[in-house]
């Protein structure tokens, strides 16, 4: 039966008649070879595809039937389908820009099949192959969008981070474009996961908190976002983002509902968590965060020793390097690089004394009390210069005082040359200056 259809479309090819009418004839022998089965299928429709790729053929007329030939395909067995998509897209590329939509069809086709087989990349290497960008044709934005956000998600499937990354950012210029509310959805979706993958973990919880509390996502989708969005949060560097975003997340009902709700309290109250109470969690996350650290820890460990070194810092005013290894329950010198780092990354205050071995740290209030202390100091020097008077409502006793010194109460201690010190609080200072350049006013 395949050598009757070749016989049929030879002699067609070669005989004349209107556009109507030759297209009706190749529609008939289309249909009876889809009628055929096994081999005698497979010869017949590949027989059909050199016909409609010959140049001896209308364009016109071989663009109408290799649409009908695409939209038959999928009613095939997925081997026998995707030994002829092969085949028709090896033939037509000499032919490729004369049968863009076509080619496009038929790769849409090829890679829902590869996609069924879980063969993800194939999938997403055959959707590339579309020319979205640099071919003749005008796909609408939707099109365009849809398509680089399934290939980002197929190379997410296979674990290529890298890869998908690169559609997504080709989506993101496309997505502002688009009023397709679902597609919006699938990027913010798939941008987060790309995150995620990443191990961009503070920004992947945004993009999942985000969309925890869109209505045109359905309820049980939304929880499931909250939940991804708790994980990442959990698993981010310490800092001052991540500390925001657990306020956020402990401040949502909703997230009593979630199992890792007590890691979550536990981290924002700042308690020290152990080895031990993360077995549970652990077993909750998906493979790509079990992912292991340059030093070897896992990122969940990492994450956890960050968080309990910076609860340790508003505990303590320092710690040895060894009593905050057996904190943390690591060794004394990984704890001092992890602390170290930490520091110059500005997300924890305070510094190292390697001579003996000590961690000290300080507080944002310190920082800020030294702050005014240095201001003070240089009001101090500038106003008493040129003052020419005393008062017993300024900060000064009989003479001029020389220094100013912040301590430990908060305090600031000012020390005369007859080594005479009046401690008073930061109000007394600024009343009394108040005071004093009202005076001089007057």
């Amino acid at each position: 039966m395949a050598a009757a259809v070749r016989q049929e479309l030879a002699q067609l090819m070669n005989s004349s008649g209107s556009h109507k009418d030759l297209a009706g004839k190749y529609r008939q022998i289309l249909e009876k070879a889809i009628q055929l089965s096994g081999v005698e299928q497979l010869e017949a429709l590949k027989a059909f595809v050199e016909a409609m790729v010959n140049e001896n053929v209308s364009l016109v007329i071989s663009r109408q039937l290799l649409t009908d030939f695409c939209t038959h395909l999928p009613n095939l067995p997925d081997s026998t389908a995707k030994e002829i998509y092969h085949f028709t897209l090896e033939k037509i590329q000499p032919r490729v820009i004369s049968f863009e939509e076509q080619v496009a069809s038929i790769r849409q086709h090829l890679a829902s099949i590869y996609e069924k087989e879980e063969d993800w990349r194939n999938a997403a290497q055959v959707l590339v192959g579309i020319p979205l960008e640099t071919g003749q044709k005008q796909y609408n934005v939707d099109y365009k969008l849809e398509t680089y956000l399934k290939i980002a998600r197929l190379y997410l499937e296979d674990d290529d981070p890298v890869q998908a990354e690169a559609y997504i950012n080709r989506a993101s210029l496309l997505q502002n474009e688009s009023t397709n509310e679902q597609l919006q959805i699938h990027y913010k979706v798939c941008y987060a996961r790309v995150l995620d993958y990443r191990r961009k973990f503070i920004e992947a919880a945004q993009r999942y908190n985000e969309l925890s509390y869109k209505s045109i996502v359905h309820e049980s989708e939304r929880l499931e976002a909250l939940k991804h969005a708790l994980h990442c949060t959990i698993l981010a560097s310490a800092g001052q983002q991540r500390s925001r975003m657990l306020a956020t997340l402990f401040k949502d009902e909703r997230c009593q509902q979630l199992a890792a709700y007590g890691i979550l309290e536990k981290m924002y109250l700042d308690r020290i968590i152990r080895g031990n109470q993360l077995q549970e969690f652990a077993a909750m996350l998906m493979p790509h965060q079990k992912a292991t650290t340059a030093d070897g820890s896992s990122i969940l460990d990492r994450a956890v020793i960050e968080h309990n070194l910076l609860s340790a810092s508003k505990l303590y005013n320092n710690i040895t390097f060894e009593e905050l290894g057996a904190l943390l329950e690591i060794p004394a010198a990984k704890a001092e690089k992890i602390a170290s780092q930490m520091i110059t990354e500005g997300r924890m205050n305070g510094f190292i004394d390697q001579i003996d071995g000590i961690v000290h740290f300080e507080s944002k209030v310190f920082f800020l009390l030294g702050a005014i202390q240095n201001t003070l100091v240089e009001l101090f020097s500038t106003t008493l210069a040129s003052l020419r008077f005393l008062n017993e409502d300024l900060l000064l006793y009989k003479q001029v005082y020389s220094d100013l010194l912040l301590t430990s109460e908060g305090r600031i201690c000012i020390v005369s040359s007859s080594s005479a010190c009046l401690l008073v609080t930061y109000k007394d200072i600024f009343y009394s200056f108040f005071l004093m350049f009202k005076r001089m006013c007057d």
